[in-house]
């Protein structure tokens, strides 16, 4: 019950949502309540949330891929009253449509129809899981022949021969594995919300987080702050650096400039700061009297971006900004200018600043705009530098990341010496080696992936190069975690095996292909993620050894007597079973989901895909203590039977010892290192409750008449009480010599 409510909370914070103007009002509301007659907002990196008909536009550019196929972005006007289409990929400007189709009526809709037929490929855990489960399967179908066969050759009655049949394969059917499966993951994808603000989009991705070798980060947003601030601007043409918040002298013209090339309703860090700079400046807003009537999208290796602007008097202004290296191969300056910028650009950005180019064209020599932004000569004004400072805890999250074994990457689009001097700031592990995107492009995959292998910084990326750097790593059998908030992000995010996406900075692509969603931008949070993916996989791991080990003696309590033709045979009937399985066994096994990380979880290595999720050696140990507990539990009722006790003497005796075995099993189980009393030091609040509900059960069950009638057993005296919680003890218990060994052989190799 908790986790379907758990999954279903999930699903509605995980919902999209839509801008829209009902009643003259701007609103935010789910995707799923538009309704036909919506006016919808769409700006740069929203996924249209419905079909409809354009009635504002502004550069407005679509991907429709998704659609067509076609990677290239398509440019669409309200002039030709022209459709948008729901699920495609806002890539430039801004629109407003009016929903003319939602849900399955859309054209999405009608693929999602034929797409809910694919099945969606199954986790490594889940695989092999369900082959286990499959396994016990066969071997219960079998076992059920087998015993229905013996039973009736040698007593001629189908009904007993049935019901000892039923019995045998309902103990050996580990129904308990798939409920513990999902229990684990979705109240750890629920834990992981409340409490780290991690929203898990799935819960089984909560299974790989653990396994996660390599995480690659962005730089800005993730590793620094992403609050932008303009400290300095380079004036080209007098060769002077200004400091912003020390000087007065401040060039206007760059500043202005650099506000004409931003957003009109600047949503980017950078753009709201440089809007900021221009109202401080300038007491007179000329941004009232300017309608933006062109847009030259952010685009090129490396980008940048104009904007055209227009008053009534038809007076033009054509701004540009971008990477300083790009607009400089469409200006006109000399070489020796050039390399004297670039040479004060390297200056700027080895101490950690962001820097941009701005330039503007004469409008003069334009009266016809041209198709492409490239087409333009500009005069280059400057530089202006932004310092984003890192994060407060991020060089203690990196050196968390670093002793889980997990390695650190950063892939950012940003200059290589901003991303060295970041780097070094915040302690992140490199070997001075460093890699761009062109680099990244050039080289075919076997270069790239031994180059990935010790490189842990790469910039001047774009979105071909950091989707071939993950698919790199992945090649070299690494569990890849990527983080990602633009939509220069979306394929690499999408390649990922855990993908991240920023909650508050985040483009609504980002969030949407993300496993992951940091609501509050922290990434420290992943470390937190990390620990909590280990210690589910381990506390599943015990759920599911003691699944097994409580398996055995019920299997063997009912075939072994019958196997060996004792004089009394049936123990244990379907009731028993149901009652061993449907409520002890459960019960038991949530008191690991419950139970706290272990101290060195997050000190080890990531476990490798490749291992199977329970070792030989581990099932074995498994095996051997549910045999031990059924040797221990037949041979006191042996013991019983041939002093000559009675049918339900004996069942009561075997019962009541394997109830209180279970009880010992889960104490010891807890931990396969740690000493059972050293354990209680584990706070788990279920352990005392799941305890007394176990003594309350075989109470009742022995002393209630009607519970006793029903499961038919009898009360015992204080001799055989004492007996039957003793062999319980003896076969369980032993299991902490065995940890007693694990230990020495550990501290062994550790010296």
């Amino acid at each position: 019950y908790r986790s379907r409510n758990a999954i279903k909370l999930l699903k509605n914070i995980t919902a999209s949502r839509a801008k829209i103007i009902r009643n003259g009002h701007e609103n935010l509301i789910e995707s799923e309540d538009l309704v036909v007659g919506d006016l919808v907002l769409l700006e740069e990196g929203n996924l249209v949330p419905a079909d409809g008909i354009l009635i504002h536009t502004n550069d407005f550019e679509v991907n429709e891929s998704l659609l067509t196929g076609e990677s290239f972005s398509i440019k669409k006007s309200h002039e030709t009253a022209e459709l948008v289409f729901s699920g495609t990929l806002v890539i430039s400007g801004s629109a407003c449509f009016r929903v003319n189709a939602v849900g399955l009526a859309t054209q999405f809709g009608k693929i999602g129809l034929s797409v809910k037929q694919v099945k969606e490929e199954r986790t490594p855990l889940q695989q092999q899981i369900r082959l286990f489960v499959k396994n016990m399967v066969w071997v219960g179908g079998l076992a059920f022949l087998l015993v229905v066969g013996i039973n009736f050759f040698r007593t001629q009655n189908l009904i007993a021969s049935l019901l000892q049949g039923f019995t045998l394969a309902m103990s050996i059917l580990p129904e308990e594995i798939p409920v513990a499966f999902s229990v684990f993951q979705a109240l750890g994808a629920l834990r992981l919300l409340r409490k780290n603000n991690i929203l898990v989009k799935k819960p089984r991705f909560v299974e790989t987080l653990g396994s996660a070798t390599v995480i690659c980060v962005d730089k800005t947003g993730t590793i620094t702050q992403n609050k932008m601030s303009l400290v300095s601007v380079y004036n080209a043409k007098t060769g002077e650096l200004i400091d912003c918040l020390t000087s007065d002298n401040i060039p206007l013209h760059i500043i202005e400039m650099a506000m004409w090339s931003s957003e009109s309703k600047p949503f980017d860090p950078m753009e709201k700061s440089i809007h900021a700079w221009y109202e401080k400046l300038f007491t007179t807003d000329l941004r009232i009297n300017f309608k933006q009537v062109h847009e030259y999208p952010l685009e090129g290796k490396p980008p940048m971006m104009t904007h055209v602007f227009e008053n009534q008097q038809q007076v033009r202004i054509i701004a540009v900004k971008g990477a300083p290296e790009a607009i400089l191969n469409y200006s006109n300056v000399s070489d020796e200018k050039r390399i004297e910028i670039l040479n004060k650009v390297k200056t700027m950005a080895s101490s950690g600043l962001r820097v941009l180019g701005i330039g503007e064209a004469l409008s003069s020599d334009y009266l016809v705009l041209p198709k492409n932004q490239t087409e333009f000569t500009f005069d280059f004004l400057g530089l202006i530098a932004f310092q984003d400072p890192p994060k407060e805890n991020i060089v203690q999250t990196i050196q968390q990341f670093n002793e889980a074994g997990i390695v650190v990457k950063m892939i950012t689009g940003d200059y290589l010496e901003t991303a060295v001097s970041i780097a070094n700031q915040v302690k992140l592990i490199h070997n001075n080696k460093f890699l761009t995107g062109d680099l990244v492009m050039q080289m075919n995959t076997d270069e790239l992936c031994e180059q990935v292998k010790s490189i842990h910084i790469y910039a001047r990326m774009f979105p071909e190069a950091k989707l071939k750097v993950i698919e790199a790593l992945k090649i070299n059998g690494e569990i890849v975690a990527m983080t990602g908030d633009g939509v220069n992000d979306g394929p690499a995010l999408k390649a990922a095996h855990i993908s991240i996406a920023m909650g508050i900075s985040g483009s609504e692509l980002a969030k949407s292909t993300a496993s992951l969603v940091l609501t509050d931008d922290d990434i420290s949070h992943m470390t937190d993620a990390v620990a909590m993916g280990r210690k589910i996989y381990d506390n599943l791991k015990k759920a599911i050894r003691y699944i097994i080990s409580i398996h055995i003696p019920i299997i063997g309590i009912v075939a072994v007597p019958l196997l060996f033709s004792w004089t009394q045979t049936s123990f244990f009937s379907p009731i028993h079973v149901i009652f061993l399985e449907l409520i002890m066994g459960p019960t038991c096994s949530i008191v690991f989901e419950n139970e706290p990380m272990e101290p060195g979880t997050m000190q080890r290595k990531p476990m490798p895909r490749s291992d199977g999720f329970l070792t030989f050696q581990q099932l074995g140990i498994s095996i051997i203590q549910g045999v031990v507990i059924a040797f221990g539990c037949l041979l006191l009722g042996y013991v019983h039977m041939n002093q000559g006790a009675n049918l339900t003497f004996v069942r009561t005796v075997i019962f009541v010892t394997l109830l209180f075995s279970n009880v010992f099993l889960t104490l010891v189980n807890r931990s396969f290192l740690i000493p059972v009393w050293k354990s209680f030091s584990n706070k788990n609040k279920l352990i005392p409750y799941t305890i007394l509900f176990s003594l309350l059960l075989i109470l009742l069950t022995t002393q209630l008449n009607f519970l006793s009638s029903l499961f038919e057993l009898q009360n015992l005296n204080t001799t055989t009480w004492f007996q039957c919680i003793g062999v319980a003890l003896l076969s369980v218990c032993w299991l902490e010599i065995y940890k007693y060994v694990l230990r020495f052989k550990a501290k062994k190799q550790n010296e």
